[in-house]
């Protein structure tokens, strides 16, 4: 598969840099992003943590403001991101940006005009993954990340692959998005109006019903103004205590939804995930 370099940037010792590719999975240019520690340029293949930002973001959101590229420097952890949907001009959007362009939702469409090019899941299980596998210098240890609508997709997709994920962790998931106006506005328009059949998406449904178990963390913040309707993370909580599921969820007073708050704590979400890559 060709890719393209379109920029590079030293940071911490490592080297943040950003491709375009063809997918073939989406129908469509994609751009996505790689952070690699130094241990990588001294020809150690390193472990490789995937990031799904939220709604409106790119791949630039995470790589740019989340702090991350010390720890990750120091743990000699990779970290990508993808961007948070297909894109171009031939593909379907929406007026609002909770669906279409920017919120793809991690999931693979089964509705016109969207099933055309929204097939993030199977880009993010699989095609992302292959490609960096087969081009940079790392292993195949994976974990995965994200915040928001990528903490949904970082959720779902880790619960649904658990022998693929050493650990998942996010920020402000959206928690059950089959019961709250983002998740239903998306879940409909990309899967339709059978609710059965978005219970595949649904983080509160897949971790109330696993049977393999990956180690989670989920971080909340007490002052983030979409908590109560959007997020709900007691239904999630709820989950993984009627499941005895391995989930860390810890809330944090005075944080809201925004990057000061993924900032704070990324640090400890990437000693978390190295720590389970050394289990």
């Amino acid at each position: 598969m060709n890719i393209e370099n379109l920029s590079s940037n030293k940071s911490f010792a490592g080297w943040h840099k950003q491709y375009s590719h063809h997918s073939q999975v989406l129908n469509c240019a994609m751009r996505f992003a790689i952070y690699l520690p130094p241990q990588a340029a001294n020809g150690q293949k390193v472990p490789v943590l995937y990031w799904l930002s939220g709604l409106t973001c790119t791949d630039e959101n995470f790589m740019q403001k989340a702090g991350a590229h010390r720890v990750a420097a120091e743990l000699g952890i990779a970290i990508v991101a993808s961007d948070t949907s297909p894109r171009g001009d031939d593909v379907a959007d929406d007026e609002g940006n909770d669906l279409g362009q920017g919120a793809g939702f991690y999931v693979n469409a089964t509705q016109a005009p969207w099933s055309c090019h929204y097939q993030m899941y199977d880009y993010v299980v699989n095609e992302l993954p292959q490609l960096i596998e087969s081009t940079f210098p790392v292993n195949e240890q994976r974990a995965i990340a994200g915040h928001s609508m990528g903490g949904h997709g970082a959720l779902v997709v880790a619960l649904r692959n658990p022998q693929r994920y050493s650990s998942v962790s996010a920020f402000s998931p959206i928690s059950n998005p089959m019961n709250c106006p983002w998740g239903k506005k998306a879940f409909a328009a990309y899967l339709g109006g059978d609710a059965q059949s978005w219970r595949d998406y649904d983080a509160s449904v897949l971790m109330r019903e696993a049977t393999q178990l990956v180690p989670a963390l989920v971080d909340q913040g007490e002052a983030d103004g979409f908590m109560i309707e959007q997020l709900q993370p007691e239904r999630l909580e709820a989950a993984a205590t009627a499941n005895a599921y391995p989930l860390q969820l810890r809330r944090h007073e005075g944080y809201d939804h925004s990057y000061y708050f993924i900032a704070s704590f990324i640090e400890e979400h990437l000693r978390f995930h190295a720590d389970n890559f050394n289990k």
